[in-house]
């Protein structure tokens, strides 16, 4: 199902720090990611992608080269893209529609540093209801109560900067947004940040599968309730997320995952 990119061969030189070591430490973090999410189901192929805006660097993103699947990135592999589709550092090139969508992405949504992009099983049912995906009964999902955004206009595979585009307007500044007929989309300013909420939000949408399943109405939050219980969780949001990626990054290191490689 993933489509090959046709690379903007149009020379250009690329900067002369793209090896400092907050680069470097960009691309060990975001590896751990795409790890972790396979080691949870939460790949799918040699689809889906994760992208962050390279630091320092506000019109360069990496993201994952087309081919290789979650379970096999390392941070050596990830790619340096412009938004003109030029790969400016790594070997081979991204997947189509993480071009597409990630570049229109990071230059229309500034604010969105990190853009995850899976089918993860479980918040991709909720993606093909009719209605909105959360009910709003689960302490998790309240998470992201207010922090979330739909689309509802399922254009097909995003294979032009038009439909990049026509997703990055959607999103506006959610935090999350729910493709319907697609999958999750989850935007953050942090590494860190996109990772955390792409962990609950799938965890989130599994709960609510299951207590749907039991065939008994669910039990809603008060939208007042909901409200201030979603800003009780973001208190402290940004340090929480990075440990919770210290603990994957640790939980790796004692599995011998070869991610920053």
């Amino acid at each position: 199902m993933a489509h090959l990119f046709d690379i903007n061969s149009a020379p250009v030189a690329p900067p002369a720090d793209l090896d400092s070591p907050a680069i470097r430490q960009a691309r060990i973090d975001l590896a751990a990611c795409f790890r972790m999410a396979a080691r949870l189901g939460m790949g799918e192929g040699i689809c889906n992608h994760f992208s962050v805006v390279v630091p320092g660097h506000p019109t360069l993103f990496l993201v994952n080269p087309y081919g290789l699947a979650f379970a096999e990135i390392t941070a050596s592999s990830l790619l340096i893209c412009d938004f003109a589709g030029r790969v400016l550092q790594g070997e081979g090139r991204p997947e189509a529609t993480a071009f597409f969508i990630h570049a229109q992405l990071h230059r229309l949504n500034p604010q969105a540093t990190a853009a995850f992009h899976t089918h993860m099983p479980n918040a991709t049912a909720l993606c093909m209801l009719e209605g909105e995906p959360f009910i709003w009964a689960g302490q998790t999902a309240l998470k992201f109560y207010q922090r979330l955004a739909v689309d509802e206009n399922y254009q097909g595979l995003a294979l032009n900067n038009a439909e990049g585009e026509r997703i990055a307007r959607a999103a506006g500044d959610a935090a999350v947004v729910m493709l319907k007929n697609h999958g999750p989309l989850v935007l953050g300013p942090s590494i860190a940040e996109a990772w955390d909420d792409l962990y609950y939000l799938e965890r989130a949408a599994e709960v609510q599968l299951k207590a749907m399943a039991s065939g008994r109405p669910l039990k809603a939050v008060a939208p007042a309730i909901a409200s201030a219980a979603c800003q009780q969780m973001l208190q402290g949001n940004a340090e929480s997320a990075y440990l919770h990626l210290e603990s994957v990054k640790r939980q790796l290191l004692r599995e011998g995952a070869d991610y920053a490689d």
